[in-house]
């Protein structure tokens, strides 16, 4: 999905290769002091709350536009427009398979009872079990396909038996999320795949029927995570360590936090940063779902969409190892993985 509200972007040619990490910045000149990166419409991201928190010291945020793809965000890490991109790590995994140099630093979005990817239909929908959808030749909206909302249907269909050429009936649309609640209520599609702000409001409204979510199949998970790119983590250590500690301690402070603090902080950050912005959904805010203290990032996190990748022939089965993926070592919130 292409960015919106994009602003000064470096222009690739500039880079000497195409996985260049930011050009060379911080090179020569002791290390980068602002990062780049892109935002979510409407929405805060973890970064933005850590900088608005104090945790960032005098390392400064540089926003640079908008996005609602992970797969798009993390290519402009990898390819220097941003020093930092985050997305379903799927697309981490499927990236790294390509040879980009990226590394991920913390778990930033995960599932739990608060947060988690639903998959809704009317209320009046004949649709009642993942089986049905084959039959009725569905169309699933989700944000970005490959990702995160198209893995938990894979898996869905295949833990109802479902497979080949079967399961291809299933029509996987991309949507913007803002749009899908829309796209599913005027009968365009028979399913939506909504998550965090955007759900809760949805079901608010009423109408509105769960068919099942990635918490039914895998329980509590972290799903995302940050990435840098290698270049750039060899080249900005203590950046790096003080970017990652920040979001960290961010993410931790919400755990502590009442909700309703949390959400009057993130008002504020939106009604501060002067983007023309509806922040009408973070009313509808409960937790970004990471299942461990700190963000710490595991094998598991990583080991069952490998699997995934694999199965669908996206990635060379055994090509993948987890442990080469992530480093918990620019982690220094102090907690311990559990």
């Amino acid at each position: 999905m292409r960015p919106t509200s994009r602003r000064s972007f470096l222009a690739l040619g500039a880079c000497v290769t195409a996985f260049a990490a930011g050009c060379g910045r911080g090179s020569g000149g002791g290390e980068v002091t602002t990062l780049r990166y892109q935002g979510s419409v409407g929405q805060v991201t973890l970064p933005e709350l850590a900088a608005d928190l104090g945790y960032l010291g005098d390392l400064r945020l540089d926003w640079v536009g908008n996005t609602i793809s992970g797969p798009q965000d993390i290519q402009s890490a990898a390819t220097g427009q941003v020093d930092f991109g985050g997305a379903f790590n799927g697309a981490v995994i499927k990236l790294a398979a390509n040879k980009a140099p990226i590394t991920s630093v913390i778990s930033y979005y995960g599932s739990d009872q608060d947060s988690y990817t639903g998959y809704f239909v009317p209320e009046s929908s004949p649709l009642r079990t993942v089986a049905d959808l084959p039959g009725a030749n569905a169309k699933v909206g989700m944000n970005t396909l490959g990702a995160h909302a198209e893995a938990i249907l894979d898996i869905a269909l295949e833990r109802a038996g479902i497979t080949g050429d079967t399961a291809a009936k299933v029509e996987r649309l991309a949507l913007p999320p803002v749009n899908t609640e829309q796209a599913l209520r005027q009968g365009q599609i028979q399913v939506a795949a909504l998550t965090g702000i955007l759900r809760d409001k949805a079901t608010a409204a009423g109408g509105l029927r769960r068919l099942f979510a990635d918490i039914d199949l895998l329980g509590p998970f972290s799903a995302g995570t940050y990435v840098m790119t290698k270049r750039f983590l060899q080249e900005n250590p203590t950046t790096a360590a003080t970017f990652v500690t920040a979001v960290g301690k961010a993410l931790d402070w919400t755990h502590t936090t009442p909700r309703e603090q949390v959400i009057a902080r993130m008002r504020t950050i939106v009604a501060g940063r002067g983007r023309s912005e509806d922040a009408s959904a973070l009313s509808y805010w409960k937790s970004f779902g990471v299942a461990q203290p700190g963000g710490l990032i595991r094998d598991r996190d990583f080991q069952v969409w490998i699997d995934w990748l694999g199965r669908r022939r996206d990635i060379e089965p055994g090509s993948v190892k987890p442990g080469d993926l992530y480093a918990n070592q620019y982690n220094k919130t102090g907690q311990a993985p559990r």
